[in-house]
């Protein structure tokens, strides 16, 4: 759920303290090919003027999706993150980059950076061609409660009146927030990704995945800082629905170092899995 590399090194963004005074229909606005406006419901809890790596995650994978030269018998199986350093809340490019192109498979490269700068985020996606005649499907492990059992779970307190907490409905089987230990929380976007354009099962896959660290903390929130530096997703059914499941376990060494490993789920059933790898230090 964390979304910079170091919260120390974190500069708040020009004009951030206005974003909540602008209204807005989407985490972004599309400028042009290539470029967009985040809103202030891309913020994250820790630096106002960053934004959770849940948004961005989901316009790079979109971006990956959308290419002009994407082939439509292949989709994504499985696409993994570096957060280089603090996304910051404004004008934003993505390039994307074929590094392999095979029959069955492709290797595909996504970079986001603030407009004239250095890429802040990194995808690389293996996309897998989708067989041509149906083959047995098994699909691993039981499904979750749906999120119909229960009721909507607040976030943990923010100290801005708009974010990404605002912006995504938040429903608990197991665990809460502000509960330590393991957790399962259905997540559904109140806005779209990007105004004025359909949002897409994977894209509320990918803008959920992100927080399984929040959902499975184990650590007091006041006195640890636990940050993720990358996220890895696979998935071996392509999602459906408007709801996401991160079920999510972490576990912390010592050393300072962590693993939010979860489950994920559409309300279907499983679909995949998600890991992030966790910088763990008292505060």
């Amino acid at each position: 759920m964390a979304d910079v590399a170091d919260l120390d090194d974190a500069d708040e963004l020009d004009g951030a303290d206005e974003l909540d005074d602008v209204p807005a229909e989407g985490f972004y606005e599309r400028i042009d090919t290539g470029r967009f406006l985040a809103s202030a419901y891309t913020r994250g809890p820790w630096d106002r003027g960053s934004q959770h790596a849940g948004p961005p995650a989901a316009l790079l994978g979109r971006a990956v999706e959308e290419r002009p030269d994407a082939r439509d018998d292949m989709r994504i199986a499985r696409i993994t993150y570096e957060i280089v350093r603090p996304v910051p809340i404004g004008p934003l490019e993505i390039t994307t980059s074929v590094l392999r192109a095979g029959r069955g498979t492709e290797v595909v490269e996504a970079a986001l950076a603030p407009a004239g700068a250095a890429p802040v985020m990194l995808a690389r996606a293996l996309r897998i061609r989708v067989a041509g005649e149906p083959v047995p499907a098994v699909l691993p492990g039981p499904a979750v409660p749906p999120p119909a059992a229960v009721g909507r779970t607040p976030f943990f307190p923010v100290p801005w009146a708009t974010g990404y907490h605002t912006a995504m409905e938040t429903r608990f089987t197991e665990g809460t927030f502000v509960e330590p230990g393991p957790g399962t929380c259905w997540m559904r976007m109140r806005v779209p990704l990007i105004v004025g354009e359909e949002t897409r099962p994977l894209d509320r896959v990918l803008i959920a995945a992100d927080s399984g660290n929040g959902i499975s903390a184990v650590l007091d929130f006041a006195k640890y800082v636990f940050i993720n530096g990358d996220l890895t997703v696979h998935l071996h059914r392509h999602p459906v629905g408007e709801w996401a499941c991160v079920e999510a376990r972490t576990s912390v060494d010592a050393a300072g170092i962590g693993l939010a490993d979860a489950r994920l789920h559409d309300e279907e059933g499983p679909i995949g899995r998600s890991a992030q790898s966790l910088y763990v230090a008292p505060r």
